[in-house]
């Protein structure tokens, strides 16, 4: 109790300060930095299943053993541009127009509100998809260290960044570049006296997932990945989009295997480089003041439902995502959460531990009362998950699709084919459609009117989305 009074103290104190030096709202940077609040380190792991944590025991155990870990966290849209523009603005993706990978982001996140607050702010890894690719593309103002890769090629050796504007080719593998550039910044915002927020975002474990050279021979005697929906021979009930898909040949088999040793092996680096990041925040004293967030912005298919890859679509394997938020003022004792969340509420849970208000325009939820163990929390009973189309090879045309999913059931709506429904307590593994159910007609009448209801706030989608023929690269 003592140490919750302290930080709810504190959060109190943070947003009179802001207050105070902002009038009537957040002061410019040219004004004298923030000097109190929380440091934040988010990490964003790229295309890392919800079921692969046990591979990463460092970070189980420095984060998730001292966290709030959320067993029933997912994305609202399964895509990696779309998904990190949904944890930056807190926003739906169809309320932050970034539908696919190639779409633009134009609203404003919450990096911009602790920028203005005076926070000391900072990027290593992995923006979005759409910028930066290019040289002349330009640091954005609300980032005080701007250290992203810069090539749409997917570089875990010798990567391709701009460092603050600058693009260079840096010698060594990725994961270890950023961590020592992560390292770099905690220095460099201690030396400015502010608190920090730092986004560190790997492409681990993304395909082609090359394992750094210590870690090639990991895991040859791992089981194969055979769940009841690896590989189906029987698809009854699918949309025909996917029903009418081919099994998997021998050689697609062995290929996603060697995809899912490469992805585990990868997450060995990311899992030393956590380490050093935690280890780093803890020899300057500063790990109990930090709020650390880790999770992965989608996950991948590895041969289920004859997919060898791919993690666009509406089921678990793609949309579950591993979350923990570790605040030793807060969850301390560890807990699990099986509330439903999802990657738009890191936004709000952010700006309401630092003392900043939450825009209206943000769809997301604080956290901040799961993280203090209100047992009285009134939480949401559904998301809304949603998909866009495109034709990305080796997979093919996908249709857009929207759906609702609860604790325990999932209802999708695909557009011009068959609509689904799934128990994930009878079912997790999503295989057996009950849409024709009559058992389960008051469950789909109550998911269908959730869906119906949530259509009228949805904007129409543009177009050029709905007619996307080329994916660009995940």
């Amino acid at each position: 109790m003592k140490n919750i009074k302290q930080a709810l103290m504190r959060l109190i104190g943070v947003s009179t300060l802001a207050l105070l030096l902002s009038g009537c709202g957040a002061f410019q940077p040219t004004q004298a930095p923030r000097t109190e609040g929380p440091n934040f380190l988010i990490i964003i792991s790229d295309d890392q299943r919800y079921d692969t944590m046990e591979f990463m025991p460092q970070t189980t155990s420095l984060i998730f053993d001292r966290s709030v870990t959320f067993n029933s966290a997912y994305v609202t849209t399964s895509r990696c541009c779309p998904s990190r523009a949904a944890i930056l603005t807190g926003m739906y993706n169809h309320n932050n127009g970034v539908y696919t990978n190639e779409s633009k982001l134009r609203k404003p996140t919450f990096v911009k509100q602790m920028y203005d607050a005076g926070y000391f702010t900072g990027i290593v890894g992995k923006y979005l998809n759409s910028y930066p690719t290019k040289p002349k593309d330009r640091p954005l103002r609300e980032f005080n260290v701007w250290n992203v890769f810069a090539s749409e090629a997917i570089q875990y050796k010798n990567p391709t960044m701009n460092i603050n504007g600058h693009v260079k080719q840096l010698n060594g593998y990725q994961t270890d570049i950023i961590r020592d550039q992560a390292i770099e910044f905690f220095r460099k915002a201690d030396q400015s006296g502010r608190p920090f927020m730092l986004i560190f975002a790997p492409r681990a474990p993304h395909l082609p997932a090359p394992p750094a050279k210590e870690d090639e021979n990991l895991y040859s005697d791992l089981p194969l990945y055979r769940p009841p929906s690896f590989n189906p021979q029987e698809l009854t009930g699918k949309p025909e989009w996917l029903a009418s898909r081919p099994v998997l040949t021998e050689k697609q088999v062995a290929a996603v295997d060697n995809q899912r040793l490469n992805q585990l092996r990868s997450l060995q680096s990311l899992d030393r480089a956590v380490a050093s990041l935690i280890e780093e925040l803890k020899a300057e004293g500063k790990l109990d003041n930090t709020v650390v967030i880790y999770i992965s912005d989608n996950g991948l298919f590895w041969g289920d439902y004859r997919l060898p890859t791919g993690k666009i679509y509406v089921y678990e394997q793609s949309t579950h995502v591993p979350f923990a938020i570790s605040y030793p003022l807060l969850t301390e004792p560890a807990a699990a959460s099986d509330l439903l969340v999802a990657n738009i509420d890191i936004a709000p849970t952010v700006l309401e531990l630092a003392g900043l208000p939450i825009p209206d325009t943000m769809d997301g939820r604080s956290l901040v009362p799961i993280l203090k163990g209100e047992s009285n929390t009134e939480w949401r009973d559904h998301l809304l998950l949603e998909g866009w189309p495109i034709n990305a090879a080796p997979i093919g045309n996908s249709p857009f699709f929207q759906a609702i999913h609860t604790d325990r059931y999932v209802y999708v709506e695909t557009e011009g084919d068959k609509s689904e429904l799934y128990d994930l307590e009878t079912d997790p593994y999503e295989l057996h459609n009950l849409i024709d159910d009559s058992g389960y007609a008051d469950v789909l009448a109550l998911l269908q009117g959730k869906l119906t209801e949530e259509r009228k706030s949805i904007p129409p989608v543009p177009n050029s989305v709905k007619n996307a023929a080329k994916d660009q690269g995940d």
